[in-house]
């Protein structure tokens, strides 16, 4: 049968629900007390404190559909969106939880019993595979639910480490063996049973991964059997889409025709296989559901990222000869497709675009001047092939114009870029910075600064405030420039300022044009200080700045 996504996602929700599981609405794309997530990137982010028995609820079993980015740190699949038939930024997860409850049996029959009966999927399609000493798991699947040998694989660890059937979050933190269940497209389709040498096309694809939290991993990779042993799956939404509408790529689903068709029409195209498009109506989803849950583009963290995402895809469009404008104009349409499974998305509908559109004014600008810059580089190499990494470096730091768009641009016109002579530049850069920073600038209690500056806690490490007060030779002045040693004063700032023995932050207030390395964190009254110099751009009372505390 066919079924639509927001059928599809309702129908797992409300089959886990009658096998007494909670449904729990998804959580923040933003990890709540967990410094070593950048996104939300799986469905289990918000249990993990459940599974390492820190967290007692008032359920044992839970049920979701999650959203998740993955775009940076280790899960990051940015290279490969828009050029694959699956791979995306943007994502939902769903999944069911056991917290010490049940555990194999049940997984695997829950599994097995959604797929067959309640979506109705031939069984000889699907296969399965676990972790190669998980014999418990291998038996249930022979055993209970009467799987040929033949369609149940062993995978054991890989030369490097690691196993596709053995999951953890990071380096860190719940893991434990998995058996993953893949589902057949047909042999029109190329690629190999899991397990073999070509396993990465897309005829087999994983469709549902349960894990079986038995241990916590920590820092010196020492595995601590948790509490109790509990379950987690996690089933692609677009996956499992692709198979329910009978299509084998995920851009086919309905979550993206109105996105596609939308994108096309902005960009005057017919050809809607071209791989922009779907590299646009992904990151559209990234970004508009990352502004919803608060990040803002910016030059560090979290904010950076957006703005990689973001400029990518406008990057896509200029290639049409369209300007970046065109972006934010697409967040109507997303929020018509997904607005009823997340109603803070149309909520927030005016503000995602208004982000948008003014990222899209600045990041004209940069893309301006960054491709007159490139283009003179590229039609200097003569017949070389290669773009120097100082060029590289001078397109990224001097003007904003992001080194992942310069690899594009290389590999879409047959060149590649040296980023080995970018990372020596970089570090080059990094050194000077440091000997620059070796400075002493004293707080001067002379200048009085009206207001107060909201401290963000201890917890938080990033967050944009907006400059209320800047300070030079112990004067109030309306800007900073490059080379000022000075302070800044924000309207809010994750930074801790000296206080009870407790030295002040260090750390960078930055935004696409300007840098101001922080050597110290001071109160000035009810306000925090920044205290440093601005190693570049230039600095106005009321500009929007990223805050970033050095890591500890």
């Amino acid at each position: 049968m066919s079924l639509p996504s927001n059928q599809l996602r309702q129908a797992f929700l409300d089959y886990f629900a009658k096998q007494g599981h909670e449904v729990v609405p998804s959580s923040s794309l933003v990890p709540v007390n967990d410094p070593t997530l950048l996104f939300t990137n799986a469905g289990m982010v918000q249990f993990k404190d459940c599974f390492l028995g820190k967290d007692k609820r008032a359920y044992v079993r839970a049920v979701s559909s999650q959203r998740c980015v993955r775009a940076g740190g280790k899960h990051n699949d940015l290279e490969n969106v828009g050029y694959t038939a699956r791979h995306h930024t943007f994502f939902e997860m769903l999944g069911n939880f056991s917290f010490g409850d049940y555990f194999k049996k049940d997984a695997i029959h829950f599994g097995w019993d959604f797929l067959t009966r309640t979506l109705q999927i031939d069984p000889k399609r699907l296969m399965v595979t676990v972790y190669e000493t998980d014999d418990e798991a291998y038996d249930l699947w022979r055993k209970m639910i009467k799987l040929p040998a033949e369609r149940i694989v062993r995978i054991g660890d890989k030369d490097g480490g690691g196993s596709d059937n053995f999951w953890q979050m990071g380096d860190t933190g719940p893991c434990g063996p998995c058996t993953e269940i893949f589902y057949d497209h047909g042999p029109q389709i190329l690629g190999g049973r899991p397990g073999s040498p070509d396993a990465d096309g897309d005829r087999w694809v994983e469709i549902w991964n349960l894990v079986f939290m038995q241990f916590d991993r920590s820092a010196d990779g020492k595995l601590t059997p948790l509490p109790k042993p509990s379950v987690d799956t996690g089933a692609g939404l677009e996956r499992m889409a692709a198979v329910m509408q009978g299509v084998t790529n995920n851009y086919d689903i309905d979550l993206f025709v109105d996105l596609i068709g939308n994108a096309a029409k902005l960009l005057g195209t017919g050809d809607f296989e071209n791989p922009s498009l779907r590299v646009i109506a992904d990151h559209i989803r990234a970004c508009s559901f990352l502004i919803a849950d608060g990040v803002v583009p910016s030059n560090e963290g979290r904010g950076y990222v957006l703005r990689r995402i973001a400029r990518r895809a406008m990057r896509h469009g200029h290639k049409f000869g369209v300007a970046p404008l065109f972006f934010n104009e697409l967040v109507p349409t997303l929020a018509n497709v997904m607005g009823a499974a997340y109603p803070e998305l149309v909520a927030r509908q005016a503000f995602v675009r208004d982000v948008l559109r003014k990222e899209g004014e600045q990041f004209a600008r940069t893309l301006e001047t960054g491709m007159e810059i490139l283009d003179a580089a590229i039609a200097k190499l003569g017949g070389a092939k290669v773009i120097d990494g100082n060029t590289v470096f001078k397109l990224h730091d001097t003007y904003g114009f992001p080194t992942d768009l310069t690899a594009d641009i290389a590999r879409e016109r047959g060149l590649v870029v040296d980023m080995e002579g970018y990372e020596r530049a970089m570090d080059v850069q990094r050194r000077q910075s440091q000997a620059a920073s070796q400075f002493g600038v004293g707080i001067s209690a002379s200048v009085k600064v009206e207001g107060k500056t909201d401290f963000l806690g201890y917890g938080a490490v990033m967050d944009v405030g907006r400059v209320v007060a800047l300070i030079k030779g112990g004067a109030a002045v309306d800007e900073l420039n490059v080379g000022d040693e000075g302070e800044v004063v924000l309207d809010r700032t994750p930074f801790y300022a000296e206080s009870g023995g407790q030295v002040g932050d260090t750390g960078e207030l930055a935004n696409s044009s300007a840098k101001f390395l922080v050597e110290d964190t001071q109160k000035r009254g009810s306000a925090h200080s920044h205290i440093g110099k601005l190693a570049r751009g230039l600095i106005k009372l009321g500009d929007n700045l990223a805050a970033n505390v050095d890591a500890p």
